[in-house]
C-alpha cells in the first residue's frame, strides 16, 4: 500500500512538473529572415571568393602595395586614368601572354586592351541590367548577353559553372552596393596585321 502511495505521488508530481513547465516555457524567438537580405548576403560571399574586387575595384598604393579603394567598390577602371603604352613586340607567343596596370583594371593582350566594367547600380554600369541580362552575360560571355565578346581576365567561362540563384545572389549584391559614376573606356582591338609600326 505505501508504495502505491509513494507511486502515485511521484506520478502527480512528475504530471504537474510537465504540466506547469510547458505552461511555463516558451521556444525561443529566432530573428525573421529576410530572404532579399539573405541573397544579397550570399552574393557578397560569392563575389567575395570569386575576386571579383580584384579587378573591379580601383586601388590605392601604400607603402606595403596595392590595396582596394573602398570608396570606389567595384566601380572598374577609372575613367579618369589613362592607358599606359603597351611596348611593341612584348606580346606575343614566346613572350609575354598579358600585361596589366599596376591596380589590375587595365589588361593588355592578343585579345587587344581591356578595361574592367563598372559594376555599380550607376546608369554607367549595371543600373539597366535585369538579373536575366546578367545571367545570360555570364552563360555566354558577352556583354549584356548579347553584345560583344567579354575579354580576358574576366574568366567568364568559371563563372558559367555557377547556379542561377548563385548568379541571382551576386546580381542581387551588386545592385545593393552604391552606385558609383564610371564610364569605363571601351575595350581596344589589337593592331592589324596591316597596321604600320
Amino acid at each position: 500500500m505505501y508504495r502505491q502511495g509513494v507511486k502515485s505521488r511521484v506520478a502527480t508530481a512528475i504530471a504537474a512538473a510537465l504540466l506547469g513547465g510547458a505552461a511555463g516555457c516558451t521556444q525561443p524567438q529566432l530573428p525573421a529572415v529576410n530572404p532579399e537580405q539573405a541573397s544579397i548576403d550570399r552574393g557578397a560571399y560569392l563575389a567575395t571568393v570569386a575576386s571579383c574586387g580584384d579587378c573591379h575595384t580601383p586601388k590605392v598604393f601604400s607603402d606595403t602595395g596595392p590595396a582596394p579603394d573602398k570608396a570606389r567598390l567595384l566601380s572598374g577602371h577609372r575613367a579618369d586614368q589613362s592607358t599606359p603604352e603597351v611596348p611593341e613586340g612584348v606580346i606575343a607567343p614566346n613572350k609575354w601572354g598579358a600585361l596589366t596596370t599596376g591596380d589590375l583594371t587595365v589588361w593588355a593582350g592578343p585579345w587587344g586592351i581591356s578595361y574592367a566594367a563598372n559594376l555599380t547600380p550607376d546608369a554607367s554600369g549595371l543600373a539597366e541590367w535585369t538579373a536575366d541580362t546578367f545571367i545570360q552575360a555570364m552563360r555566354t560571355g558577352k556583354h549584356a548577353g548579347t553584345g560583344r565578346p567579354i575579354l580576358p581576365p574576366m574568366p567568364w567561362q568559371e563563372y558559367a559553372k555557377m547556379t542561377d540563384d548563385d548568379l541571382r545572389a551576386i546580381f542581387a549584391y551588386l545592385k545593393s552596393i552604391p552606385p558609383i559614376s564610371n564610364v569605363v573606356p571601351q575595350p581596344i582591338p589589337p593592331p592589324s596585321a596591316d597596321s604600320p609600326g
